[in-house]
């Protein structure tokens, strides 16, 4: 007779496979449910001070969206059940964890219905086993903590599903799993080959014999089958490595109270799953996670520390948290590495030697360095795949940073941490990784990801089957480091591609939420300035070094720097407390660093005296308010002197604010009549700065139906509007001159003093905007008179040049970049700079400098961005190029103004006003100051700004014991001097150097 047609094969495949999944449980009783519902989480020790709901069947509504309960399921196993498996099917329509009789998280259960790409499988978790072979009437008496809310955070249902007694038919369980495996792999596998065919008709046969569902039809079933899963590949072209995972944003759509039960949920989930999968091995990244877990449910973290230590569950990554690469400072960036990486040996034992992320949204070209300086090898991530027009070209590759370093990096082939460990997944790996041709291993990522879950059941029974299945690449579980370990030994072959991995989406994360990004750059500098003069104070008197406080404080900081908040990314609530917390860091970081510096003011003689203190690392001429006087003082680097001493006369020959004009004697700028800038001229350089026939800081309005990742890439095309002067006045304010303007556009305001001072080369912008737009973006724009093809972008410990022309898929893809202190497009004999305090999103197209200020987009947070806001920028038009105009610094001092204190009257001078150390180079700054980790140093963090090669003299203030070179861990790399106080050093480009010094005492 003829064979049957292949389509008709697949029917009735894919038919039985539907009969096993519903043959698996069948429910034989029904729990007693009972809730008690609270706002907020509560201990296992007060489940039941809550609202007590009485008892709940199916359907019934237990919660509102963010409320939390504790369950008590309470049932009896019938004697029906005697002899079989049996198990309980729980679904609360939330997330639930399973705890033992103490409390102890067990294991964690999501809804079936959570919002999740169900292209990548079925999110759900709601099986608990109760006992692989029932006597009949045991008793269930299980408490679990349950959310009102799914996987995303964002669902409403709240409402009792599933809550049965069940038995488990375990043969009908492996069959469907078999069944699975082999139907998926025969539709991966090529039309023309034997071994679809094969498998088709195994299978094809098999469903006739499954006709009427029963033991002997299964087991006979089982057995025609096993034939085709017995059949091994052949010598492995390609070698898959699997690490379970479960990316658990540590907020996104839900607070990141939330994040702490979402980790014990998982984490608990993965143990009890070790226990069934001996293979099994499992990964979680961020430090600030683990801390959580170990805070709040210690006997959980003692059974994963001895997971870790058994080598089944990894330790990964080597920051605090998964930060934002673009936004996040440079000694921010190296603070996560040093106290993620520090967390892991201290608790583990474990050196990290991969950096871990994921789905962060673009990746600074500092990072290399930053990596390698901290013992960090490799880099993984999946997030380019993202790209909207361009492909990454490599999956294995050498990525080069701006300074030349290189890190061995790996993009999964399958382009998610999500995947389902099927046979499609195995091929999509196979099909699609773009260096197969000079590798044979490529990573797999598997499980639930986001909000955690992790993987499942599903996941590990695929895995058992696909180990070393014909037709399919083999798969081993192993570490991330495993993975890598071999993937460097092919390496030699790997291609290199340099500079920032720049991500063709998410761009709108540039400003989205720019108060916690003003807050942000505040609480860098902020503590940068603490840990100077704390460590001034420690040095000179033994005042006590706040390193306990500094740490804790350094932390809360890199935890909203997570990919998902400092971006923008969240919801409302995640923004309603950052905030408060952001304001209470900054109040209290404030409030130190001005005790510190009013006792070191006294301390250096100036008792009841103003003085001024300098933390960079050159001399700084400026203008400062004191007592409603203004004064123009030098003041020395990293120094400080009295304001007295301090004071330069300026003579403000030739400064004036007139109709439409501000002037001084280097300056002349002239305003039309909307408020809009239309000439700069230079009149050291002869240069107008203004592109002739445009005007300047023009704030255009902008409609943005994007969410808080992503605007339009043609917003230039839907201009809603600019904003409208309705109140502008000229005057002096001491050495200012002042225009002070107010614009409107529908409910919204902005005013701005736009100020040029007495001696300066540079305007400010001082701006208020009250803004109560929805779906619409403000921008400022700057036409200059420079014709340049790359822009000068400010990015951590140096620069990177983009291009300003449109040319390729690649420059129009990149049109919205990322830059910290400044932007500048400069021609060879002259350049125009725009600087900031708290803005990131830029765009630079032909000889227009765009800055991104403002964004109001709907989701996920509907009223992101509509506040009060204050931020300052400035123009500086210069001589030359940037590097040789001295930008670097400019921002710098923009961003960390001069510090104005009287002397504690309470202080006897002990010590004479020290310049704690001096750079004789243009090109090098000072970053950091700071007490070491473990010993009674300082360290001194600097680096080359210019890209070039650079040879400086430092020249320390105190006596010196001995100085020594470390890397970013504070390791010891040499000794350079002993008993000097000064050291001749050299600098590559944009090289980081840091150096431990012991002063004598």
């Amino acid at each position: 007779m003829p064979y049957e047609a292949n389509t008709i094969k697949l029917d009735k495949v894919k038919a039985v496979l539907s009969r096993l999944r519903g043959a698996i449980y069948e429910p034989v009783g029904e729990l007693t449910v009972h809730a008690w519902v609270t706002k907020e989480p509560v201990s296992f020790a007060d489940r039941m001070n809550g609202r007590p709901l009485g008892s709940l069947r199916a359907g019934d509504k237990w919660a509102e969206l963010w409320e939390c309960a504790w369950f008590h399921f309470e049932g009896k196993v019938p004697a029906t059940a005697a002899g079989k498996k049996v198990v309980l099917l729980l679904d609360i329509h939330g997330e639930i964890c399973v705890v033992d009789g103490q409390g102890v998280p067990c294991r964690g259960l999501t809804t079936k219905n959570s919002t999740f790409d169900y292209t990548l499988g079925m999110p759900g978790k709601r099986v608990v086993e109760v006992t692989g072979c029932a006597d009949g009437g045991e008793i269930i008496d299980l408490w679990a903590d349950g959310a009102c809310n799914d996987l995303f955070g964002n669902f409403q249902g709240g409402t009792i599903k599933e809550a049965n007694i069940a038995v488990c038919d375990e043969s009908c369980r492996r069959l469907y799993y078999d069944w699975e495996v082999l139907s998926e792999l025969a539709e991966q596998l090529p039309d023309t080959g034997a071994r679809k065919a094969q498998v088709m008709q195994t299978l094809y046969e098999a469903s006739l014999v499954l006709a009427d569902l029963n033991p002997e039809s299964v087991s006979k079933a089982s057995v025609m089958l096993q034939r085709e899963l017995a059949r091994k590949g052949g010598d492995p072209v390609l070698e898959v490595s699997a690490v379970g995972h479960a990316h658990i944003d540590l907020a996104w759509l839900w607070p990141i109270r939330e994040t702490v039960r979402k980790g014990a949920r998982t984490f608990a989930t993965a143990l009890r799953n070790m226990e069934n999968y001996p293979d099994y091995v499992f990964g979680a990244s961020q430090p600030q996670l683990y801390q959580w877990i170990k805070e709040r449910y210690p006997e959980l973290y003692g059974q994963i520390k001895e997971r870790v230590q058994e080598g089944r569950w990894e330790a990964q990554g080597a920051m605090w948290v998964e930060p934002d690469t673009n936004i996040s400072g440079g000694e921010a960036l190296i603070r996560q590495i040093l106290y993620g990486k520090r967390f892991f040996q201290e608790e583990f034992g474990k050196e990290m030697k991969v950096l871990w992320l994921p789905d962060v949204f673009g990746y600074s070209g500092s990072l290399p360095q930053l990596l390698k300086k901290s013992g960090v090898d490799y880099m993984m991530t999946q997030k380019l795949s993202w790209s909207v027009y361009n492909t990454h070209p490599h999956h294995s590759f050498f990525w080069e940073g701006i300074d030349g370093t290189r890190v061995l990096t790996h993009l999964p082939p399958e382009d998610t941490y999500n995947s389902p460990a099927s046979p499609r997944s195995l091929v999509k790996i196979e099909n699609q990784y773009l260096d197969r041709n000079v590798s044979s291993h490529a990573l797999m990522l598997f499980g639930i990801g986001d909000g955690g879950g992790g993987p499942g059941e599903e996941h590990l029974e695929r895995l058992e089957r696909e180990k070393n299945l014909s037709g399919l690449p083999p798969v081993v579980q192993e570490s991330s480091i495993a993975f890598f370990r071999k993937l460097e030994r092919e390496a030699g072959r790997f291609k290199t591609f340099k500079g920032e991995l720049y991500l063709e989406k998410h761009q709108g994360t540039l400003t989205t939420q720019g108060r916690n990004k003003w807050y942000n750059r505040k609480m860098e500098k902020g503590l940068r300035e603490l840990e100077y003069v704390s460590s001034l104070l420690w040095e000179l008197d033994n005042v006590p070094y706040p390193a306990e406080k500094l740490e804790q404080i350094w932390k809360e900081v890199l935890l909203y720097q997570f990919h998902d908040i400092l971006p923008g990314s969240s919801i409302a609530r995640v923004y309603d407390e950052s905030l408060q917390r952001y304001s209470a860091l900054y109040e209290e970081v404030t409030a130190m660093t001005k005790d510190a510096y009013e006792r070191l003011a006294g301390l250096m003689g100036w008792a009841g005296e103003t003085a001024v203190f300098n933390s960079l690392s050159w001399e700084r001429e400026e203008w400062i308010k004191q007592d409603e006087d203004w004064y123009r003082v030098v003041v020395p680097a990293m120094g400080s002197v009295s304001l007295r001493e301090a004071v330069r006369p300026l003579p403000a020959e030739g400064l004036s604010a007139s109709e439409r004009q501000l002037e001084n004697d280097r300056l002349l700028l002239r305003f039309n009549e909307d408020g809009h800038l239309v000439s700069m001229y230079d009149k050291i350089l002869e240069r107008e700065a203004v592109y002739p026939g445009e005007a300047a800081n023009v704030f255009s309005i902008y409609y943005d139906d994007g969410d808080a990742w992503d605007f339009p890439h043609d917003y230039r095309e839907r201009l809603a509007g600019t904003m409208k002067l309705a109140d502008c006045k000229f005057y002096m304010e001491g050495p200012h001159a002042v225009l002070e303007q107010t614009f409107q556009f529908g409910e919204s305001s902005l005013s701005q003093k736009v100020m040029l001072s007495a001696g300066e080369n540079m305007v400010r912008f001082e701006t208020v905007a009250d803004w109560k737009e929805s779906g619409k973006m403000l921008r400022a724009a700057f036409p200059v008179n420079v014709f340049a093809d790359e822009a000068y972008c400010d990015i951590q410990f140096g620069f990177i040049k983009r291009p300003t022309t449109r040319n390729t898929g690649l420059e129009f893809a990149k049109d919205e970049i990322c830059s910290h202190h400044y932007i500048d497009l400069s021609q060879h004999d002259y350049g125009v700079a725009l600087l900031n305090d708290s803005k990131y999103g830029h765009s630079v197209q032909g000889h227009v400098i765009d800055l991104n200020l403002l964004r109001s987009p709907h989701y996920p947070d509907p009223e992101a961005d509509r506040a009060l806001h204050s931020f300052t920028y400035a123009l500086f038009p210069h001589k030359g190029n940037p590097i040789d105009a001295g930008v670097s610094r400019k921002g710098y001092e923009l961003n960390v103004p001069l510090t104005v204190v009287k002397g504690r009257a309470d202080e006897n001078r002990r010590h004479r006003p020290v310049q704690l150390i001096t750079v004789d180079h243009p090109l090098v700054i000072l970053e950091t100051v700071k007490k070491a980790e473990d010993s009674d140093r300082l360290l001194f963090r600097l680096y080359e700004t210019g890209g070039t090669y650079a040879r400086t003299k430092l020249t320390f203030g105190l006596p010196c014991a001995f100085i020594e070179e470390t890397n970013l861990m504070e390791e010891p790399l040499q000794r350079l001097q002993p008993q000097a106080s000064e050291v001749e050093v050299a600098f590559t480009p944009f090289e980081i150097k840091t150096f431990s010094v012991a002063f004598a005492k």
